[in-house]
């Protein structure tokens, strides 16, 4: 039921639509793959789904399929209308917005697990993943296709070269992570210049690190301390923390940013926290 190659082009044509690059549209045209991102989302009959970056509906009609109760989410009003005509007769709700300034408490009400799905566009996908992350508690798990590239920085851990990074670290404290499969360009039409990699990420039962270490403060240090990746901590977080906080922490003032893991970014973050006096938030 999903759509080809040769029927992506007759829907494009036939509502006089061309993709626009502005958007980061790459309309995924191979059902096999549609099917199987369906399955790796793990759902069943109403089972909450929210889509983002719908399109002409080839995902969206897969999902379908699995008898999951859907909300596809579409900044394009133009293919908004497409999509409607498409996939509204099988009680999917479509929904025209802009998925980086959705109210996520609106967008999956309830305590879910809802699951999140999408093929995203290339240039909003990190901070699209981190906002629902951040915002939508009750979505429970994501499988969605990004540029190769972002999906190993999203997964990356220490001493993984270049790829780790503030965003791996911000990730990890929300989720752990898979990179299911690689996807070549030939699967999007129009074929973009990179590949692809399907991700899937899992939102921890628990956070790893503790309440008196506020999620900012975490985030503040991080980004610093990545800022000026190949400096020494001593220096890459003076004005934070100070070698002698450093070492209280275990960690060496002569280490570099790269080299610490989830649990050595969160012991600064406390010692910050502490010093400052704040509360956690």
């Amino acid at each position: 039921m999903t759509l080809t190659r040769a029927e992506v082009r007759e829907r494009l044509d036939a509502a006089g639509l061309t993709p626009r690059r502005a958007l980061g549209q790459n309309f995924l045209v191979d059902p096999n793959l549609a099917r199987r991102i369906a399955r790796e989302c793990e759902v069943g009959t109403g089972d909450p789904v929210v889509e983002v970056g719908a399109g002409l509906g080839s995902l969206t009609l897969a999902l379908a399929e699995t008898g999951a109760r859907i909300r596809a989410i579409e900044v394009d009003a133009r293919l908004a209308e497409v999509l409607v005509r498409a996939v509204s007769p099988l009680g999917v709700e479509v929904v025209l917005a802009d998925a980086l300034r959705v109210d996520w408490a609106v967008a999956t009400p309830g305590e879910g697990p809802w699951v999140l799905a999408g093929n995203l566009p290339y240039n909003v996908a990190t901070p699209l993943i981190l906002s629902v992350l951040e915002q939508a508690p009750a979505v429970d798990r994501l499988v969605v296709m990004v540029q190769a590239e972002v999906g190993e920085r999203l997964l990356a851990g220490p001493a993984s070269g270049a790829a780790y990074g503030a965003v791996s670290v911000r990730v990890a404290y929300w989720a752990t992570g898979e990179i299911i499969t690689r996807v070549p360009p030939a699967v999007f039409l129009p074929r973009p210049r990179v590949g692809s990699a399907l991700v899937r990420l899992r939102r921890r039962p628990a956070l790893p690190i503790g309440p008196d270490v506020p999620y900012a403060t975490l985030c503040a240090v991080v980004r610093a301390g990545f800022a000026h990746r190949r400096k020494m901590l001593r220096s890459a977080l003076a004005g934070l923390v100070d070698p002698t906080g450093l070492e209280a922490c275990g960690v060496r003032p002569e280490a570099r940013a790269e080299e610490l893991d989830l649990d050595a970014w969160g012991r600064i973050a406390g010692w910050v926290s502490a010093q400052s006096g704040e509360g956690a938030a």
